[in-house]
């Protein structure tokens, strides 16, 4: 079959989930050691900060409970932090130890179609740890509020977010080992200085400034306005023009770097 022939080619879509559903098959087939730390992780740090420095912290932040306000975060660091994993140490094994890449573009997929993919799986953990998260969070009667159902949403966009700008990083690392400089110098402040742990109002005048500008704080704040009443409001809309100019902006050039290492 000739596939220059574009009428011969899978539809977008078709291309786009196959490669989805390929990270999907192989995410599965280790569900338990993949999905358990990522999920237990934010639970640990909820019950550890929550129970421990919640009880000496007697009045509001923000207008709710510490521990909601901790909760309403952490929904969405976890589909930060497993979208990054996803995109950075995942995409370049599969890129440069194990040339998975390799033979899927030999299929009739381009570049584009294997990123956007995988673009979309990470959205996909993002939702489904997101949603894991609440449960828990539901269940101990931490998060009430109805339209918190609607917060693994933001969950699914924060993995697109956090995977576009995971693989710009990727693009142009060339030793695994330089990943740590990601996470630790990039992900780890960004954690706690962009309104999951406190609220960025506490911060002094130039460092508000730059937490503004970290992608989490939006994040955040738009997953916290789905989980307390009140809180969604007309600025959630700036909030979410960041979201689109962001990831329109760290995925085409996420693209542009890795289409140049995928195709010699």
């Amino acid at each position: 079959m000739n596939y220059n022939d574009t009428n011969k080619l899978p539809s977008f879509f078709v291309r786009v989930f196959s490669v989805w559903y390929r990270h999907f098959r192989v995410y599965m087939s280790s569900f338990f050691s993949n999905a358990f730390p990522p999920f237990l992780e934010p639970l640990i740090f909820l019950a550890g900060l929550g129970i421990g420095v919640g009880t000496f912290i007697k009045g509001n932040m923000d207008g709710m409970s510490f521990t909601l306000f901790l909760a309403s975060g952490l929904l969405v660091t976890s589909s930060m932090y497993t979208a990054s994993f996803e995109c950075t140490y995942g995409t370049f094994i599969r890129l440069e130890f194990d040339e998975i890449y390799d033979g899927m573009l030999g299929a009739p997929i381009s570049v584009n179609d294997l990123l956007m993919g995988e673009i979309l799986f990470v959205g996909t953990k993002g939702l489904f740890f997101s949603f894991a998260v609440l449960i828990v969070v539901w269940a101990v009667g931490i998060i009430s509020y109805p339209l918190s159902i609607l917060a693994p949403f933001i969950g699914f966009l924060t993995g697109i977010m956090f995977g576009t700008l995971s693989l710009l990083i990727t693009s142009f690392v060339k030793n695994i080992n330089h990943f740590n400089f990601y996470f630790t110098g990039l992900l780890t402040p960004m954690f706690f200085f962009s309104g999951v742990v406190f609220p960025i109002s506490n911060l002094p005048g130039v460092l508000r400034y730059v937490a503004e500008a970290v992608p989490l704080t939006h994040m955040v704040r738009m997953a916290r306005a789905f989980c307390t009443p009140g809180k969604l409001q007309a600025g959630l809309l700036l909030d979410l023009t960041y979201f689109i100019v962001f990831v329109l902006l760290t995925g085409f050039f996420a693209i542009r770097g890795l289409k140049k290492r995928m195709i010699v």
